[in-house]
């Protein structure tokens, strides 16, 4: 068979109709859809695939068009105003004031004045006395050629100019741009339709030609990751915690025994609000006892910080600058025991961006109240979330210092392509911290690197593709499961 045959053979039904309802002469698309049977939308695509495939050739050329206007619209359903207006005259006996006309016809003020004039030009009626009477004329005489005419540019029929013109000029249609699409068949259609004319041609499908890549809609690999992070722990039993992007020094810092001089709270290592510069604080009690724990230790037993602390420096805004400020909004609003905590939290640090940095970035934090808990525990729940949750196959423990955690500890996992990375930081959290709030339970607590711990779970050694917008990466990314 020749390669011809093998292109009709494969033609659809509907590329099949239209082809053989065209000839070497332009015709318009409607044209096929009366000629043929197919519907306008099949015939579009009918013809592109024609053309594609060099049966057919599209002609698209751009022309103006006349389309009624809401008035229009109206005139058409109801008639044009002066013909309403003279119907309704007559059925008031040939007389009637202006108001009762107006009121029975149902033209509005403006269509009623302009009907009147038309009217009164035509000399079909005339003002005597403060009404309105007609001439005589007999329905028969009337116009009704504008009508007409509006009827057909609604019909998309074309109209002369001087009818066009005139129902432009009233406002009832209006000129827009319309594209004109013909289709005829080529040399090679031509050849096409006369196999498909003398022979029984059975449509045959290549099931071994490529088929072009379907991309359905999905979330962000990132996006699964930290909805399947957050579902996992809810599953576990922790509640999740509220966050906040703002935030104040005193639920960022000095909740967490963070004395005002640390270098950590200076302009190199947070951002600060420009406006408003400063926030609320708790209530005055809470206050007065991180106060004193920053002071003198507070009911603690610890010596504290040695400074006088200073409620400004406490409300002034920050955006939150560790997952950490808001365990410690918790701690200060009240918390069960036993029971575990998280939230998945926004922060920002000024910091200078690589493949393991980011300026905004998201922290895992959590913690755990209960009466017998130790630094064992903490560990264990590290590692899990290491090993289970990431797929990190070697973890490390480092010695770490935290003001508010003591023993503190740094938790490192080994990447397949970057080595080892810094994970979490975590620990024990102080008395200092814990008996100014009246905790006298043990707390473990920690701020993981979620956007790292995704890293591992994606198998992307650069931490700024989390945020990608490369749909090739996004695409082809596959799903994502803990």
């Amino acid at each position: 068979m020749s390669n011809l045959g093998v292109k009709v053979k494969e033609l659809s039904e509907i590329e099949r109709r239209v082809l053989l309802n065209i000839d070497s002469k332009f015709v318009g698309f409607e044209d096929v859809v009366h000629s043929s049977g197919v519907e306008i939308d099949s015939v579009r695509r009918a013809c592109a695939w024609l053309d594609q495939k060099g049966f057919a050739v599209i002609s698209e050329s751009e022309e103006e068009v006349f389309s009624l206007t809401s008035l229009g619209e109206i005139a058409l359903k109801k008639g044009l105003p002066e013909n309403v207006l003279l119907k309704t005259l007559k059925e008031l006996g040939g007389k009637a004031s202006f108001s009762l006309l107006e009121n029975k016809s149902g033209l509005s003020k403006q269509e009623f004045m302009a009907a009147l004039g038309i009217n009164k030009r035509k000399a079909f009626v005339v003002i005597n006395s403060g009404n309105v009477e007609d001439t005589g004329v007999s329905e028969g005489n009337l116009d009704f050629s504008l009508e007409s005419a509006l009827k057909n540019i609604f019909e998309g029929k074309k109209v002369e100019d001087a009818f066009s013109l005139e129902l432009l000029k009233r406002g009832l249609v209006e000129k827009k741009k319309s594209v004109l699409r013909l289709v005829k068949i080529s040399p090679l259609g031509s050849d096409a339709k006369k196999i498909l004319s003398t022979q029984d041609v059975e449509r045959v499908f290549d099931v071994e030609g490529e088929v072009p890549n379907i991309f359905l809609g999905k979330r962000a690999p990132y996006v699964q990751f930290l909805q399947q992070i957050r579902g996992k722990l809810v599953s576990l039993g922790f509640k999740e915690m509220p966050t906040s992007l703002i935030t104040t020094e005193f639920f960022n810092f000095d909740v967490l025994y963070q004395p005002q001089n640390h270098p950590a709270r200076t302009l190199t290592d947070t951002y600060q609000l420009k406006y408003p510069k400063s926030g609320q604080l708790p209530d005055k009690k809470i206050v007065d006892s991180i106060k004193s724990a920053h002071e003198n230790g507070g009911v603690s037993g610890g010596r504290g910080w040695g400074y006088e602390w200073s409620k400004e420096v406490a409300s002034k805004l920050m955006p939150s600058a560790h997952g950490t400020a808001h365990t410690a909004k918790q701690l200060v609003k009240g918390v069960d025991s036993p029971q575990k905590y998280f939230a998945i939290a926004r922060c920002f640090r000024p910091d200078v961006l690589d493949a393991t940095h980011l300026i905004e970035f998201n922290q895992l934090e959590g913690f755990i109240i209960g009466d017998d808990l130790n630094f064992k525990h903490l560990l264990g729940m590290l590692k899990e979330f290491a090993t289970s949750i990431a797929g990190a196959e070697k973890v490390k423990f480092f010695p770490d210092y935290y003001p508010f955690t003591e023993p503190s500890v740094q938790l490192s996992a080994k990447h397949p392509e970057m080595g080892w990375v810094e994970f979490a930081g975590a620990g024990m959290f102080r008395p200092e911290m814990l008996r100014n709030l009246g905790i006298k339970q043990n707390v473990i607590a920690w701020g993981m690197g979620i956007d790292r711990l995704a890293m591992f779970k994606l198998g992307i050694n650069d931490i700024r593709y989390l945020f990608s917008d490369d749909l090739k990466y996004l695409r082809e990314a596959k799903g994502v499961l803990i």
